[in-house]
């Protein structure tokens, strides 16, 4: 194997405590947070105990200041063991980074440090029951009164993170007329009147994980809550595009972790499960298979850790990473497939890690963009139009 020169021992040194954070924390509970559908608000506070939230926001802000390949590690970690349900990831490396660099320093220094000690649990509301990929067609409208307050109104759909979260970035057309480019990012908070959670939505996979939809009625939002203040508005469309490439391979990342742990589980498996009288790893068609799978991932894994690179230069362009989550997000649900067939029968059986790891992995070429968009962005990238 190509050896990783991606970590310092630092960040092996972090590795191993949120490795421990994990196992003591969160994997024991995981399987009851998969029942009742929701992770329990608790692990937050006790991520932010450890410092295990924001951790690349500034010190001024309650972070750590530190560099992103700390989140990448959280990220593998996580995936490494099957704990789905945690939505740090976005918490830290999507909301809190609109927050750091869109808003005003009040909006900073009022929510960055609740974000960092789990105080108040973040979620971004982009999906709408008719518009996912396409964010230019959202039809939530913020319509600014008299008083400089915004009217929110409209409805999102398959939102992380959505049943605790105190704070939501919700987009939305505070100029409808102008399409993508009349739209803003608004700083919603728990509590808003109109503001209201609807249920908690069952899916085929990440099951702990608290996905909801959310309703805005009439939700009068203060003009201070316009993300980055009166100069920001309209102009969300554009920040929603900046920081998508960070996103996407964050999906990338995870894709990689998990494949990898999906191999790891089953070469385990096939060595001790018999046969015909021999280890299921004994056959040709076994040992050939894993081959394989290995080969791709570790080409997956050394084209992911270049663009975390990229992106810890500020580099990463919207191309690439979109070719790193459609690739290792397609060669994710392969390796949990092609797992699944060698565990046989046990790897339909819900108790099994691999089973529950090859119905979380689907959604990876949905969100973040499906793999479709992607390949429409990598094309126009290459000079090859499109409508």
């Amino acid at each position: 194997m190509i050896e990783r020169t991606l970590f310092s021992p630092d960040h092996e040194a972090f590795r191993d405590s949120f490795r421990r954070f994990i196992d003591k924390e969160i994997a024991p509970f995981h399987e009851a947070w998969e029942e009742q559908g929701y992770v329990d608000r608790a692990v937050w506070n006790k991520a932010g105990e450890n410092g295990f939230l924001c951790a690349t926001m500034p010190e001024a802000y309650g972070g750590a200041d530190a560099d992103k390949l700390y989140s990448v590690v959280q990220f593998e970690e996580l995936s490494r063991a099957g704990v789905t349900g945690i939505g740090y990831s976005l918490h830290s490396e999507i909301v809190a980074p609109y927050i750091l660099h869109y808003g005003t320093e009040e909006q900073k220094q009022k929510y960055l440090p609740k974000l960092a000690t789990g105080e108040m649990i973040g979620a971004i509301a982009m999906s709408e029951p008719a518009a996912g990929s396409d964010l230019q067609g959202i039809k939530s409208t913020a319509l600014q009164q008299a008083d400089g307050s915004y009217l929110l109104n409209g409805s999102k759909t398959f939102i992380t993170n959505g049943w605790h979260a105190d704070l939501v970035i919700v987009v939305a057309k505070t100029n409808p007329a102008a399409g993508g480019k009349g739209t803003s990012l608004l700083l919603v908070e728990r509590g808003m009147p109109g503001f209201s959670v609807g249920k908690r939505l069952k899916k085929l996979g990440l099951r702990a994980q608290d996905t909801s939809e959310l309703f805005f009625d009439n939700v009068r939002v203060p003009a201070e809550n316009l993300l980055g203040g009166a100069a920001m508005e309209n102009r969300g469309f554009i920040c929603l595009m900046e920081q998508l490439p960070w996103e996407r391979l964050q999906i990338a990342i995870t894709a990689v972790a998990a494949a990898q742990s999906a191999i790891d589980q089953t070469v385990a498996y096939v060595k001790e499960r018999k046969v015909f009288g021999q280890a299921v790893g004994a056959f040709q068609n076994t040992r050939y298979t894993l081959a394989e799978l290995q080969t791709e991932v570790q080409v997956a894994r050394v084209f992911v850790d270049k663009c975390c690179e990229l992106v810890c230069q500020d580099k990463l362009d919207t191309e690439t990473a979109s070719m790193a989550k459609y690739w290792c997000s397609d060669l994710q649900c392969k390796v949990m497939d092609e797992c699944v067939q060698l565990f046989g029968g046990y790897g339909y059986m819900w108790e099994y890690p691999i089973t529950r790891a090859y119905a979380d992995a689907r959604v990876q070429r949905i969100y973040g963009g499906t793999n479709e968009i992607m390949k429409e962005v990598i094309s126009r990238g290459m000079g090859l139009g499109g409508r």
